[in-house]
């Protein structure tokens, strides 16, 4: 009896995975490495379909509650649910994930052997992402003569080019230029329209705003979770803006030519509030921890 190769007619080897009820994601999840607690107590689900966010500063935890998702990170407690490794594709941060000696269509091939997929399949596939991603007329460009953003497209696409169940963005939007952002998130979009689950960390807060979901980081520890209109609704304290700091130089902070003041408090008399943007949300959620820390 005969045998088929995968790959050998376009068959993809592997076959998409049955998400549990809760979806992918991370539930109560430390980490400690090098003594230093890395998450702390985190929980992070990410059904498919959705896009869901992870935002904070320097040394939030995004990174490595990313590549624990993947299982390049092992948890101290609490649980992982990812689909097996060969159902997953990621990202990594500056594109690493991209071979700068090998053409654009010659990184593509590469994966595509990796995961196993050939004929018709891979054809028709890579003609959808390079139309996509507007790479269609560089396929024969090396990676290292790509502009920034076309190598961050080239590395989403490596990255998607399997259809995982589950795929994890490491800021893939960092750096590249407006135009490449816009494709970007087509890109990001029309992956979770196909039922992919996507999660991304990004240090482009009017990105987080587009996700279905959000979760706010500082040293590891979660600030808020939720869809980002609840975020916003949930700012704590009061937040206003004028020409001059309203308060302690340490709970204000320059947007454009206005300075924003926080406080913890409900407002002052006189005092004329302004809604939080995402931007200045995390900064509320990150000043109100770093008082109540205070505070304690």
């Amino acid at each position: 009896m005969s045998r088929t190769v995968p790959g050998e007619r376009g068959e993809e080897a592997s076959p998409a995975r049955q998400a549990p009820p809760e979806g992918w994601g991370v539930f109560g999840a430390t980490v400690v490495l090098d003594r230093t607690t890395a998450l702390d107590d985190v929980t992070l689900a990410t059904p498919r379909g959705e896009v869901t966010a992870v935002v904070g500063g320097d040394g939030a935890g995004k990174t490595t509650l990313l590549r624990t998702l993947v299982g390049r990170v092992r948890v101290s407690a609490g649980r992982v649910s990812a689909p097996p490794p060969v159902r997953c594709g990621f990202m990594p941060t500056g594109a690493s994930g991209v071979w700068l000696d090998l053409s654009v269509a010659e990184n593509l091939d590469f994966v595509a052997a990796a995961h196993r997929i050939g004929g018709r399949a891979l054809a028709d596939r890579r003609a959808e992402l390079l139309a996509a991603a507007g790479l269609a007329g560089a396929v024969d460009r090396l990676a290292q003569d790509l502009s920034g953003g076309m190598r961050q497209k080239l590395a989403f696409c490596l990255a998607i080019l399997h259809r995982p169940d589950l795929l994890v963005l490491d800021e893939p939007s960092t750096g590249v230029d407006p135009v490449s952002r816009v494709d970007l998130w087509r890109l990001i979009s029309r992956a979770a329209a196909e039922d992919t689950a996507v999660v991304m960390a990004t240090t482009y807060l009017d990105e987080a705003e587009r996700a279905t979901t959000c979760l706010v980081l500082d040293h590891g520890a979660t600030l808020a979770s939720g869809a980002p209109a609840a975020i916003l609704a949930g700012t704590p304290g009061t937040l206003t803006t004028g020409r001059a700091p309203a308060g302690p130089a340490e709970l204000s902070w320059r947007r454009g030519y206005e300075t924003r003041s926080w406080h913890p408090g409900p407002p002052r008399d006189g005092e004329e509030p302004i809604s939080a943007d995402m931007e200045d949300s995390v900064i509320a959620y990150t000043l109100a921890a770093q008082h109540s820390g205070d505070a304690s």
